[in-house]
């Protein structure tokens, strides 16, 4: 089978067994690209959306906005090719000296540390934390006690140490949040969940 082929069978085989019941039209297709990233129908189940998390996430990323993302796994699997149509841009800064000295400096993790240095990108932007739970808790923070607003937040940390917790968190925001139940998640997740939404952004862009 060629590359579409294997592609499209996959996506009929999800759909044949992912309940259309539970989801909106735009929230089913999220959560298709989620279960097919993952091959884990349990992602279904444990999916939360905020009401405005689509719509608000569609009209940033069609205004061209930044994407600031924890980790670079999450940063390059943003596909590139839906990201240009929009105009939008990624910006990442785990791997920048300067937050390696904050972290130090202050003793906190290098993602808490990368969180803070992305404030300015992350006004009116999308963030998507898919690793690191302190990173998710960090963005919570700074919404609550510094005023920052990002326009949706993707919130899929894994692992079994406060990466439940941190979600349970993001619940509480009234800003906009597409994120995962329990200590399931990772870097594929979140990137699935941002890539169906460029999709849709995209298509909203294109003249009818």
């Amino acid at each position: 089978m060629l590359p579409h082929e294997i592609e499209r069978e996959s996506f009929r085989l999800i759909e044949a067994q992912l309940e259309k019941g539970r989801f909106s039209p735009q929230e089913y297709a999220v959560a298709l690209r989620v279960v097919h990233a993952t091959a884990d129908f349990a992602f279904a189940d444990a999916l939360r959306f905020h009401p405005q998390a689509i719509s608000c996430g569609i009209e940033a990323l069609q205004r061209g906005c930044t994407i600031v993302t924890d980790v670079r796994m999450v940063q390059v699997g943003i596909a590139s090719a839906l990201l240009e149509r929009v105009r939008g841009r990624t910006f990442c800064a785990i791997g920048d000296p300067q937050v390696a000295e904050l972290a130090q400096r202050y003793g906190i993790t290098r993602a808490v540390a990368a969180m803070r240095h992305s404030v300015p990108h992350m006004q009116c932007g999308v963030v998507a934390v898919g690793n690191a739970p302190t990173a998710l808790f960090e963005v919570i923070r700074l919404v609550r006690e510094e005023a920052v607003r990002p326009a949706l937040i993707i919130g899929t940390p894994v692992g079994f140490v406060k990466a439940a917790e941190s979600k349970e968190a993001l619940l509480t925001l009234e800003v906009p949040y597409i994120t995962v139940l329990g200590n399931k998640g990772g870097s594929s997740v979140a990137v699935a969940i941002v890539n169906a939404l460029l999709r849709m952004a995209v298509q909203g862009k294109e003249p009818r």
